[in-house]
């Protein structure tokens, strides 16, 4: 995901003449909500914009960060395509065999809403790519002035796509868990069981680490201020 690189890297490499000709943090990037700061760590890897900022000075910078995020959205566009087709496989198949019934109405449900988020993962995914593809940073600097909304609706551009593939991998997984559990066969409850917990564990994993690089990256922006 976005979150585990950050955008400090591609200030080191831009021009130092356009670093030296660069424009200050505008004021209404300055302060900015929590939700705010927790979207700019999914979607930048800091809980600010200082370094996307200066990211913005540089046509060098910029075009790093644009490849980058592009990147971030065909593996998204990639990860949802499989999604839609395995559930798409799912919902209009039956179970090949008695004891994996996944055609219980719980776990149908849940295919289908995998399958829906999928599709509008692909969607926001491709319009996101062909955003990033046609934008240029002098109109990308005066989206992000104003603050507020505009600031919101373009780091949402960003996550969004994620949210939902997120969504409906889990809606996937929890449509396999229920089918799993719901089994009469005891060896399909035991393996259930312990992809039940491979899974907590390497969830539990995930969210530590985020909330680790949160928790560093706001104390550096505290230092530097």
């Amino acid at each position: 995901m976005a979150l585990f690189y950050s955008t400090e890297l591609y200030v080191t490499a831009a021009d130092p003449r356009a670093l030296a000709e660069e424009q200050p943090l505008p004021e209404a990037l300055r302060r900015t909500p929590l939700c705010t700061k927790v979207l700019c760590f999914l979607a930048l890897g800091r809980p600010d914009l200082g370094d996307h900022w200066k990211s913005l000075q540089s046509e060098e910078a910029f075009e790093t960060v644009r490849t980058r995020l592009c990147s971030i959205l065909a593996s998204t566009i990639t990860t949802a395509s499989v999604l839609l087709a395995i559930s798409g496989v799912f919902v209009t198949t039956g179970s090949p065999v008695t004891y994996f019934n996944y055609t219980l109405p719980a776990p149908h449900c849940l295919l289908f809403m995998s399958l829906m988020l999928a599709m509008i993962a692909m969607l926001t995914s491709g319009s996101s790519m062909i955003r990033w593809l046609h934008t240029d940073r002098h109109w990308t600097q005066e989206q992000l002035k104003p603050g507020g909304y505009f600031v919101l609706s373009y780091l949402l551009s960003i996550v969004t796509p994620m949210f939902f593939v997120a969504w409906s991998l889990h809606c996937f997984i929890f449509a396999m868990l229920l089918a799993g559990f719901s089994s009469e066969s005891m060896i399909c409850r035991a393996v259930t069981a312990l992809w039940l917990v491979a899974y907590t564990v390497n969830i539990g994993m995930i969210l530590m680490e985020a909330m680790w690089k949160y928790a560093t990256s706001l104390n550096h922006a505290r230092y530097r201020q």
